[in-house]
């Protein structure tokens, strides 16, 4: 690994924070795309240097890619310009006859199976089978950017290497940030303010998840990995799944861990877990409510145990009870009304 390079982040929030965390102890130079002054002071106590600017901010992000030697997506798995931005820097540079690693976050909702709140599926798939993961639709979640990193990694060929850090269901809490994931919150919300925890359908479907940490320990990894190893492993296959090997966390589940945590908190009366009604969607992820806490996607992640990552943090069930349900239970909980940005896993 090289402690001299140059580092640009798009996206240092949840995940990338921590990720930033790990390459400023490690040496890097690190810059990241802030769109707020009070992150961008967050920042720069964390040895960083604040971008100021957002996705929509397309000739900004392509110039800090000229500038930096490594680039991570780690913002969104679904704003397409903003990775074209990125792409557009990756070339300029390759013409200037530089290498880029450019490591993009996709996210495992690509893997659903459309049963939403159905039956549970033994369907795995393996990151070290490239023809598993390209199996799926092209109209699947986040499908279509990954598409387009991939066109762009074969015209570029061994002028950069490129690779999809593909997350499932993300989970835990680091107090140095103050931020919590998105799909266990956001239904521990929903249960205070309607006073039960609820799961689509049936709630049986499975999704594979990985705490924060372990996740930002992973990019790290692969960044090594990429240092060391030449372009053809990555055109060969560009995907990196990461979790935990929790093999039995359906939304039923998690359900009943919210429904017992906040009876025992004494925050609602009955700990039985119920379906969600239709109407109530609004308050979850509107439209989305069946797809993004209703479907099956499981992953396994052959290829960064591989390289010796291994996941080390508690698991969902803890860090939502010691970690995250505290953060929550400090919040307005009746002003909730549903999580409105885009979902990357």
């Amino acid at each position: 690994m090289s402690s001299g390079k140059k580092v640009f982040i798009v996206g240092p929030g949840f995940i990338g924070w921590n990720v930033l965390d790990i390459l400023v102890e490690q040496g890097y130079s690190v810059s990241a795309l802030v769109r707020r002054n009070e992150h961008a002071e967050g920042i720069k106590k964390s040895g960083a240097t604040p971008v100021m600017g957002s996705l929509e901010d397309k000739e900004l992000i392509t110039k800090n890619t000229v500038e930096n030697d490594i680039v991570f997506h780690i913002a969104t798995a679904d704003d397409l310009p903003s990775a074209v931005a990125i792409l557009d820097g990756v070339k300029q540079r390759a013409e200037q006859g530089l290498s880029t690693i450019y490591i993009h976050t996709s996210g495992t909702s690509v893997l659903g199976d459309g049963t939403e709140g159905g039956e549970p599926t033994e369907k795995v798939y393996h990151d070290n089978r490239r023809e598993e993961v390209d199996s799926v639709s092209d109209n699947a979640p986040h499908r279509q950017i990954d598409l387009t990193i991939i066109k762009a990694q074969k015209e570029l060929e061994s002028k950069a290497k490129i690779a999809i850090m593909v997350p499932p269901l993300i989970y835990g809490f680091n107090p140095k940030h103050q931020r919590l994931s998105i799909q266990i919150p956001t239904l521990t919300r929903f249960a205070l303010k309607h006073g039960y925890a609820a799961h689509v359908g049936s709630g049986r479907p499975i999704w594979s998840t990985i705490h924060v940490v372990d996740l930002a320990r992973a990019y790290v990894v692969l960044l090594h990995h990429m240092e060391q190893s030449s372009v053809t492993t990555f055109l060969d296959n560009p995907y990196y799944f990461c979790e935990n090997g929790d093999e039995e966390v359906s939304w039923l589940k998690i359900a009943t861990v919210i429904g017992s945590a906040l009876h025992e908190a004494g925050k609602i009366d009955d700990p039985q877990p119920r379906t969600i009604p239709k109407d109530l969607y609004g308050d979850i992820f509107g439209d989305f409510t069946g797809a993004v806490v209703g479907l099956n996607s499981r992953s396994r992640a052959v290829r960064l145990r591989e390289l010796g990552w291994t996941p080390v943090e508690k698991d969902w069930r803890q860090s939502l009870i010691d970690d995250e349900l505290p953060e929550i239970l400090r919040e307005d909980h009746l002003s909730f009304s549903g999580y409105k940005s885009a979902v990357a896993s």
